[in-house]
């Protein structure tokens, strides 16, 4: 994969964990943490879906197994280094089922059954 098409693919995974960072900042702001969650959790899969089907159709430069990976491990990496290390300074967060894991099962799945639906639409 060359450079360009790397930098695609790494913002379609910085926006949707951007749009999950705001589901976050402002649940926390206004609501229940508990609530947040429950929010985040049922948000990210969306935001994701939603994204990998914007790259899917426009881009497609990879497999949807390999899109998945590279979505789940983008938000992995910076909720570690940047969430936990920088901004809690703790991995706290790392403990949470609904919080953290959930949210990350459920971004690998929505984003690969986007790509297989791209897939298969377009084989038809």
């Amino acid at each position: 994969m060359n450079f360009k098409r790397t930098v695609i693919i790494l913002v379609h995974a910085f926006f949707g964990w951007v749009l999950c960072a705001a589901t976050m900042g402002i649940g926390m702001a206004t609501i229940s943490m508990e609530a947040t969650l429950i929010i985040h959790a049922i948000g990210a899969p969306i935001f994701f879906g939603m994204v990998a089907l914007i790259y899917f159709n426009k881009f497609n430069y990879t497999s949807p197994l390999l899109t998945s990976l590279i979505f789940v491990g983008f938000v992995v990496l910076v909720d570690f280094f940047l969430v936990a290390l920088l901004i809690n300074r703790s991995l706290e967060m790392f403990t949470s089922l609904l919080g953290t894991w959930l949210p990350f099962i459920l971004i690998f799945l929505s984003t690969f059954l986007s790509g297989l639906y791209v897939h298969g639409r377009r084989d038809n």
